[in-house]
């Protein structure tokens, strides 16, 4: 269920946590976004100076940057590309990697920067790249949130 957005990690557990509706919560977030979580779990009641493996245990996890991250490593740049390809985008993925700022980045940087270059694109695109995926390759948070629930 999206909340929209980590800063609304307190309210979101508030509503649905222990102290509210107390259904059974579990997520994930951005590497950037480890502070707000970690701060609304303990807000919320669930712990104190929780570390990482603190949250895991309450089932949050923690992208290594953000979700497109893991999933552009797991898939790998060719294998994006394809799926970016098939989405009728390839062409708007390769003017974005003509621009001077980005010609010299890694392809994996490019194709994660193109993901936020659009409203609604990081969304869409990580459904896309979900459905791509080889079940024994799902990166670590995704597959660990999953088993959670």
């Amino acid at each position: 269920m999206p909340m929209g957005g980590a800063t609304n990690i307190r309210s979101f557990l508030n509503q649905y946590g222990p102290h509210g509706l107390n259904v059974r919560l579990a997520g994930l977030c951005d590497a950037g976004e480890e502070g707000d979580y970690r701060r609304g779990l303990e807000s919320a009641g669930l712990g104190s100076g929780l570390t990482r493996a603190g949250m895991e245990r309450l089932g949050f996890y923690v992208c290594v940057a953000d979700l497109e991250d893991e999933l552009i490593r797991s898939l790998g740049a060719d294998a994006v590309e394809r799926v970016i390809d098939a989405h009728g985008e390839l062409e708007l993925f390769r003017t974005f990697q003509r621009q001077p700022q980005w010609r010299a980045r890694k392809r994996e940087e490019q194709l994660r920067r193109f993901f936020g270059t659009h409203s609604g694109r990081k969304i869409e695109s990580a459904a896309l790249l979900v459905e791509a995926l080889d079940l024994t390759r799902v990166p670590r948070p995704l597959d660990a949130v999953l088993a959670y629930v």
